[in-house]
């Protein structure tokens, strides 16, 4: 059976590339997704997703403020996924919630989901949407996930990153729906890496990156940046590190750990990220210099054939916003031996629907 997937806020086409890659087998019959649209408002984004999921330009990449997208026009779906925005939710930042711009998104997947009814759905946000607004506004998403279309049962979990084979601490909540028409649940799968670690060495230098891969620009640090670096040692970053004070900060605000971090090549890197400016872009622990694309783009488990369009800095902020696509892929695997009838090895889900609280986390 082929589920066709329909996605909102797709980015360059992390959760797409896991969903796509996955393919099920129970006797004769065959369970796997395909791509069917995607939209986001990011041109560059919605290049990337085209050239590398779909292999050209398409109708079905739809490129437009999704307010302004008309659903009555998308094509039926049998699966549905959106990572949506998470500005407002993190804990790097205010955490407006439903308050600022970004929190109230949501709810388009829901209009969708009511018109379009899939059979499941993946939404992917940070572990802040939890706590967001004293856990009220994950309260209020859970309610009308589980309650829109034909209604869902659903499991969210706080998914560690680094415990399933990705070289990255990127903690990320995953809500899955299956249709409760149904009659199947979804079952957190196992992790896969719980004591051994894929770090960051293995991501850069196993195998190393090909000096004609693409995206793989170095940018050209200031003197004083990389005088910094110098006397940053692996895994320590501005605050930590014993500078010297001509090469200090003078920051009075939060002090963010990732400031000028240099990775530990012996532990998975900090979580990549797509937003921020100086400092924050993820540092080399060898080399005084920040991350190419290329490497972040590793840390983030996309293969070396994946083409991102657009300036340095764009590709940059779509790497560090998508979903790893092996979590992804993880993540579909599961979804899709669950629609087949094949057992897994699994794990209770982390966070407890009725009081949203999280286990372990």
């Amino acid at each position: 059976m082929e589920f066709r997937l329909g996605e909102l806020f797709c980015g360059p086409g992390g959760l797409a590339l896991g969903a796509i890659n996955p393919i099920i087998k129970n006797g004769n019959d065959t369970y796997n997704v395909i791509h069917c649209w995607s939209n986001d408002y990011d041109i560059d984004s919605c290049k990337t997703f085209s050239r590398n999921i779909v292999g050209h330009e398409t109708d079905s990449v739809i490129c437009e403020d999704v307010r302004k997208l008309n659903i009555s026009n998308l094509k039926p779906i049998d699966a549905f996924a959106y990572g949506f925005p998470c500005n407002d939710f993190s804990v790097v930042g205010k955490q407006k919630g439903f308050n600022g711009e970004f929190g109230p998104l949501y709810t388009y997947g829901i209009q969708i989901m009511d018109k379009l009814k899939p059979l499941f759905f993946v939404a992917e946000n940070v572990g802040g949407l939890a706590s967001s607004n004293s856990g009220n506004s994950f309260k209020k998403i859970l309610y009308d996930l589980e309650r829109c279309g034909n209604g869902y049962n659903l499991v969210a979990n706080l998914y560690k990153a680094e415990l399933y084979g990705i070289p990255q601490t990127r903690h990320r909540i995953i809500i899955v729906g299956i249709s409760k028409t149904l009659n199947k649940v979804f079952k957190v799968p196992a992790p896969t890496t719980p004591k051994n670690y894929k770090t960051a060495y293995d991501a850069l230098m196993n195998p190393p990156i090909e000096a004609t891969a693409t995206n793989n620009e170095v940018t050209k640090q200031s003197d004083i940046v990389i005088e910094r670096l110098k006397h940053i040692k692996p895994g320590e970053n501005v605050w930590t590190a014993k500078l010297p004070q001509k090469l200090k900060l003078n920051v009075k605000a939060a002090k963010l750990s990732q400031i000028y971090k240099r990775l530990d090549p012996n532990k998975p890197s900090y979580t990549i990220t797509g937003s921020g400016g100086g400092g924050t872009h993820g540092y080399h622990w060898a080399e005084p210099r920040a991350l190419t694309n290329r490497e972040r783009a590793r840390i983030q488990t996309f293969p070396d054939n994946f083409i991102f369009e657009g300036s340095k800095e764009s590709v940059r902020k779509q790497i560090g916003m998508a979903v790893p696509p092996k979590l992804a892929e993880i993540i579909f695997t599961a979804i899709l031996k669950t629609m087949a009838g094949v057992k897994y090895d699994s794990v209770s889900a982390n966070i407890n629907l009725e009081n949203n609280s999280i286990f372990g986390a």
